[in-house]
């Protein structure tokens, strides 16, 4: 018997891609076979295999290819080239309530659903009340789903998938759905699952559940797997990904073979191994970057003002190794810097940063003021490099960034530079605590 839940073998999908719709009928009766499309590769040669009874995530940036694969393995799109083995009854959670029939009550859908899965009405009965209790949507389970609200139909379809005893579980970003409540109940079950030895193919965009669930992880990049292995390591080569970093790592690490091959005699003088070496060469690449903000995850939207007779030229967020990045563990030490470029001479300028939640809360932030750090005068045309070292105690998920370069003029506040949102930060984190903070508590139990 084989000891895989699910295997994928040399997986191509193509696209063709068409200007207009009447180039498809042009090309479809074209006697010269001509051909009117371009081709679209989602997949490109794609392998991999999930054993029985392991979480794997598969994590990537928005049209990697994550959701085609998905949609291969559970028959709802035709490879191109390629196969895929599954070993057992698979549930997927790809598009909340696909299938759902918005004319029928919730009850209706629910053993429409089973049926599709496999199970017989009698099997469904002894299923019903298990899901009804999840989904815990009341007396809406006898209503049309069409007079739902999103976060009942979430419920009712969440429901559905995880209370059919799956042997395989396939999961597409459906755990960001619904209240905090319910998105706790809905990680308790995937936990149990997991631990009832279950099969979970799980895709998210949140790292800290990769990290904390899943036994291993594949990176998804331009429709090809770049990378698989332990969580840790995936994610530490996601961040460069997602900063445009990973190429040049690729780059990074033949410049340190060549210096580590090159200065044997110096690594045996200095008594420096070879891994030490290369992570050296590493750093200094990253000392020697130009332009931070090139690696950060810059936000489209944000809002930029001020009269930029100082003016934030760069800036970057740098981990407890000195990488750039916009990824921060949580708990770990990191530093913000900013590059200030002054085109007037400016006395006691203030330089300052905050966080913000994505609803838009403040949650934390300090400045050269509230530290009691003396700027001085700074001249025309002098370029200033400001520092704030801290530990992340934030809890894991994404925030926005905001700089600023302000100063008080005749007591008046003067808006030289301001950055608000300008970036996205990532905090990873295994844990989660009550809040927009974690006191790192230490319990003593004693019985």
């Amino acid at each position: 018997m084989s000891d895989y839940a699910i295997k994928v073998t040399n997986l191509n999908k193509v696209y063709k891609l068409y200007d207009k719709p009447t180039l498809r009928f042009k090309e479809a009766l074209s006697i010269t076979k001509k051909q009117y499309h371009k081709d679209f590769v989602a997949l490109n040669d794609i392998s991999f295999e999930i054993k029985k009874g392991e979480m794997l995530g598969i994590i990537g940036k928005n049209g990697a290819g994550k959701s085609t694969v998905l949609k291969i393995i559970t028959g709802v799109l035709t490879p191109t080239s390629g196969k895929v083995e599954i070993n057992g009854k698979i549930s997927a959670l790809l598009e909340l309530g696909a299938g759902f029939n918005p004319e029928y009550t919730g009850l209706e859908n629910v053993y429409l659903n089973g049926t599709m899965i496999g199970f017989t009405r009698e099997e469904m009965d002894n299923k019903i009340d298990d899901i009804i209790s999840f989904a815990d949507i009341g007396d809406f389970i006898n209503q049309p789903v069409k007079t739902y609200s999103s976060g009942m139909f979430a419920r009712l379809a969440f429901a559905v998938a995880i209370n059919v005893e799956p042997d395989i579980l396939i999961v597409d970003e459906a755990l960001s759905v619904g209240d905090v409540f319910f998105q706790a109940k809905c990680y308790k079950k995937l936990e149990d699952l997991k631990n009832s030895g279950k099969t979970i193919l799980f895709v998210t965009h949140d790292m800290g559940s990769v990290m904390k669930y899943c036994n291993r992880a594949i990176i998804f990049n331009h429709g090809s797997i770049v990378a698989e292995g332990e969580p840790a390591d995936m994610i530490d080569i996601y961040k460069k990904i997602l900063v445009g970093q990973f190429d040049g790592e690729q780059k990074e690490n033949d410049v340190a073979d060549n210096e580590a091959v090159s200065s044997d005699v110096d690594a045996l003088i200095n008594k420096e191994t070879p891994t030490e070496m290369m992570d050296n060469a590493k750093k200094k690449k990253q000392q020697n970057i130009i332009n931070w903000k090139e690696y950060m995850l810059i936000n489209p939207n944000s809002q930029i003002y001020g009269d930029k007779r100082a003016e934030i030229i760069d800036f970057g967020i740098f981990d407890d190794e000195g990488q750039v990045t916009n990824t921060v563990y949580k708990f770990k030490d990191f530093s913000l810097k900013m590059k200030i470029k002054f085109n007037e001479t400016i006395e006691n300028p203030i330089f300052a940063f905050s966080f913000k939640d994505i609803k838009g809360t403040e949650l934390t932030g300090t400045n050269t003021i509230i530290e009691k750090v003396d700027t001085g005068t700074v001249k025309k045309g002098q370029v200033v490099e400001i520092e704030f070292k801290q530990n992340m105690i934030l809890q894991g998920g994404q925030y926005l960034l905001l700089l600023g370069c302000t100063g008080y003029e005749k007591d008046n506040l003067v808006v030289y530079n301001r950055l608000y949102d300008i970036c996205c930060v990532n905090v990873i984190s295994d844990r989660t605590t009550v809040g927009y903070f974690d006191m790192n508590s230490k319990v003593t139990y004693n019985k």
